[in-house]
C-alpha cells in the first residue's frame, strides 16, 4: 500500500441510501476535487481513495431502564437496508466497508494504516449522535457533516434556527405563506472511484455472506408485514413502495384512513424507510407533486405534505434546544417526573400488553410482535401510560426505540415530549380517553380480538 495515498472516508449513518444524498455527494466531490488538485493550496493527489463505510450499532447496548435498545425485528429492519446498500456498492464496482465496531472506535484504529484525511458523514442533532461527532474529532480526525435528513433546507427558513415558532400550526403556516419547497432531489451518482484494497484488519470487516441476518417469521396479523417477501428495509424496496403506494392512488384517500387501526394502506408506511434513510423526505415529495400534476391534488395528498413537515418541525426543535429535549422536564420548568410514581412491575405490565385495558394491551402486543403501530395508538398508549400509569415517559420513549422499526430519534423524542407536555404543545400534554378511542375506533371490536384481548 503507498503510504502517501490519502483516503476520504464517506461513514453512512441514518441515511442508507444512493438517491438523493447531499452528504454522499459532497465526499465524493472531495475526492474529485483532491485528485484534480482544486482544493486551494494543495496539488493534485490523484491516488485519493474513496471508502464508504457503515459501522454497526452494539446490538446488545442495554437502554439506562434495563432492556436491548434495539430488538430483533428492528435489527433486522435495520441489517437488510445495509445488505441492500452493500449489494448496491458492489454492483458499482466500490465495496463499501461493513464495520462490526462503533465509529468512535473503528474509525480512529482505521485512520493510521488508511491515512484518512476527512470523514464525511450526516449532521444529526442529536446529543448521542453529537457525541460521536466530537469523539471523532477528539481523536484527531477531520470530520465533515452534512445537513440532509430535513425536508426543506434549514437555509430557506425564514428564521434563524433559536427563533424557531414556538408551536407547530405557526411554523407550518408561515413556511406556506413564505411558499418555501424542499429542494429537489439530487440524483444517484453513476460511478464511484474504484476502492482499492486497502490494508483492514479482519475483525474490522464484515463480509456480506458474513453480515448474518434473521429472517423473521411473518406475522399475518401486521400492519406491515416484513418476512413476507413484500418488505424489507433496502431502499431499492423502498421506492418499489413508494411507486406502489402513488401507482395505486392512495394519497388521495390518506386523510380519510389514517387514523385507522389495521391494514396495509391506511397509512402511506414511509416511515420504516425514512427512519434509516433507506428512503429520502426530498424524494417522496418530488413524485408526490408528480402524482398531484398527473391525478390531481386534494386534502389527502396535502396531508402527506402536512404529516413531513411535522418530521421537519421535531428535526429543527433538536437544533433549537438540543440536549434540552432530552431532561426529565423537557423543556419545562415544571416538576420533575415522580421517580416513585414509576413502578417496574406496571411498566413491564404495559411493554407486554398485560394492563388489564382491553385497547391499550393489544396495541402493545402489537408493537412487540411486529415492530409497528398506528399513528393513532402510539399516541393512545403513551398517554395511558404517562396519565392512567403515571409512568416516567422516558422509559416509554425508550420502549418504542427498541421496538419500531421506525424509530427515529426527533420524531420519537418530540412525540413523547408532545403527549407528555414537556415539549412545545400550548395544551400542556395530550391525554386520550381509551373508552372514546375505542368507540371510534373499534366499535366492532376486531382490532382488539385480532390481539386477543377481546
Amino acid at each position: 500500500m503507498n503510504s502517501k495515498s490519502n483516503t476520504i472516508v464517506f461513514w453512512f449513518r441514518c441515511d442508507l441510501r444512493l438517491h438523493d444524498h447531499p452528504a454522499l455527494q459532497k465526499a465524493l466531490d472531495i475526492v474529485r476535487n483532491a485528485r484534480s488538485g482544486l482544493d486551494a493550496g494543495t496539488a493534485a493527489s490523484k491516488d485519493t481513495r474513496f471508502l464508504p463505510i457503515i459501522c454497526l450499532p452494539d446490538f446488545l447496548e442495554e437502554s439506562a431502564w434495563g432492556f436491548s435498545r434495539m430488538s430483533a425485528l428492528r435489527r433486522y429492519w435495520y441489517l437488510s437496508a445495509v445488505r441492500d446498500l452493500a449489494e448496491q456498492f458492489d454492483n458499482l464496482a466500490c465495496p463499501v466497508l461493513i464495520c462490526p465496531e462503533s465509529a468512535t472506535t473503528a474509525l480512529p484504529r482505521l485512520a493510521q494504516s488508511l491515512n484518512i484525511t476527512e470523514v464525511v458523514c450526516e449532521e444529526i442533532a442529536a446529543p448521542f449522535e453529537q457525541e460521536e461527532v466530537t469523539a471523532l474529532r477528539a481523536s484527531g480526525l477531520l470530520v465533515t457533516t452534512v445537513w440532509q435528513s430535513s425536508l426543506l433546507d434549514p437555509a430557506d427558513l425564514p428564521w434563524i434556527s433559536a427563533e424557531l415558532p414556538a408551536v407547530f400550526t405557526e411554523f407550518r403556516q408561515m413556511v406556506e405563506r413564505a411558499k418555501i419547497l424542499p429542494p429537489k432531489p439530487i440524483a444517484v451518482p453513476t460511478s464511484f472511484p474504484p476502492r482499492p484494497e486497502l490494508d483492514i484488519p479482519a475483525h474490522l470487516q464484515l463480509t456480506l455472506d458474513q453480515l448474518v441476518i434473521t429472517e423473521p417469521t411473518p406475522e399475518p396479523r401486521s400492519s406491515f408485514a416484513i418476512g413476507s417477501g413484500l418488505f424489507n428495509g433496502g431502499e431499492r424496496a423502498a421506492l418499489s413502495h413508494l411507486n406502489r403506494y402513488l401507482n395505486d392512488r392512495l394519497p388521495h384517500t390518506y386523510k380519510q384512513t389514517r387514523n385507522q387501526l389495521m391494514g396495509l394502506d391506511y397509512s402511506s408506511k414511509w416511515s420504516p424507510w425514512l427512519a434509516t434513510g433507506a428512503l429520502s423526505a426530498r424524494k417522496i415529495f418530488a413524485e408526490l407533486k408528480k402524482f398531484e400534476a398527473h391525478h390531481g391534488a386534494n386534502d389527502g395528498s396535502y396531508w402527506l405534505w402536512f404529516e413531513l413537515l411535522w418530521r421537519d418541525y421535531f428535526r429543527f426543535l433538536h437544533v433549537q434546544y438540543g440536549l434540552q429535549l432530552y431532561r426529565a422536564r423537557g423543556l419545562h420548568d415544571g416538576p420533575l417526573p415522580d421517580k416513585s410514581a414509576h413502578r417496574v412491575e406496571v411498566f413491564q405490565r404495559w411493554c407486554d400488553g398485560e394492563t388489564g385495558e382491553a385497547l391499550i394491551d393489544a396495541a402493545m402486543r402489537e408493537l412487540k410482535s411486529t415492530g409497528y403501530l398506528s399513528n393513532r395508538l402510539r399516541q393512545v398508549v403513551a398517554s395511558y401510560f404517562i396519565y392512567q400509569l403515571h409512568g416516567d415517559w422516558r422509559a416509554g420513549a425508550a420502549w418504542f426505540e427498541a421496538q419500531l422499526l421506525d424509530y427515529d430519534v426527533y420524531s420519537n423524542q418530540g412525540n413523547w415530549l408532545y403527549i407528555a407536555g414537556r415539549g412545545t404543545d400550548p395544551r400542556g400534554g395530550r391525554i386520550f380517553n381509551v373508552q372514546k378511542q375505542v368507540h371510534d375506533r373499534d366499535r366492532d371490536g376486531v382490532y382488539r380480538r385480532t390481539w386477543g384481548t377481546l
